[in-house]
């Protein structure tokens, strides 16, 4: 049975990849699986029909037969787990791959979140000038760790992962802000990830919606 997932009609960053449906597009792509993509308006997302399928009135949901699944890092981790090519054959690298995916979500992508929070929504704020080099260094101390773990290495343990993936859709949400610039190591690894063929199917289906050429992928 072909999944469907849901993703913004209009989505707030204008089609540049950084709605949570891209992780779950990339996925898919990753595992060759067709899936099918229903746009919800924000008015639909706060109805019941949406709200049964996601408690938060949010996006990605995702649906297969009679299984409904909501938020984007246990719809990936599902993903991986149904199809090969996003976790490891051996027990112990998959793992560190699922470990990588859960610091991506818990650990890089909440100083990122405080930082675009404060960016656009707090600029208007008198502690806006004071309180952006708080958060900014916050952002810094993580992408600081990471680039020491990464290093040389082309992905974060071994070959690409479903960790990999979590991570450079995280790490996109800095890609304008300069702040990557700084870590040139993981300038090129999210690069790396930008390159894939899959990630490259999903970016133009995501972009697809918000253009309204297409509501599958």
């Amino acid at each position: 049975m072909t999944p469907t997932i849901t993703a913004f009609e209009q989505s707030p960053d204008r089609g540049r990849g950084l709605a949570r449906d891209m992780r779950v597009r990339w996925a898919l792509e990753e595992v060759g699986r067709p899936y099918k993509v229903r746009p919800v308006s924000f008015k639909a997302m706060n109805e019941p029909a949406h709200r049964a399928l996601h408690p938060f009135g949010q996006i990605p949901t995702y649906e297969e037969g009679d299984l409904a699944l909501f938020e984007s890092g246990a719809i990936v981790f599902h993903i991986a787990e149904r199809h090969a090519g996003l976790l490891p054959d051996d027990g112990n690298a998959r793992a560190r791959a699922i470990s990588w995916m859960f610091a991506a979500l818990n650990t890089v992508e909440p100083p990122i979140l405080e930082r675009q929070t404060a960016v656009l929504l707090e600029r208007d704020e008198t502690w806006h000038e004071q309180r952006l080099p708080v958060v900014e260094d916050r952002v810094r101390d993580r992408l600081g760790e990471l680039s020491g773990r990464v290093g040389d290495a082309d992905w974060l343990d071994g070959a690409f992962s479903a960790g990999d993936l979590m991570m450079v859709h995280v790490l996109l949400r800095l890609k304008t802000s300069g702040m990557l610039d700084e870590y040139p190591n993981l300038s090129a690894y999210v690069a790396r990830g930008e390159a894939r063929p899959a990630y490259k199917r999903a970016f133009a289906a995501q972009l697809a919606v918000f253009t309204g050429k297409s509501s599958a992928g």
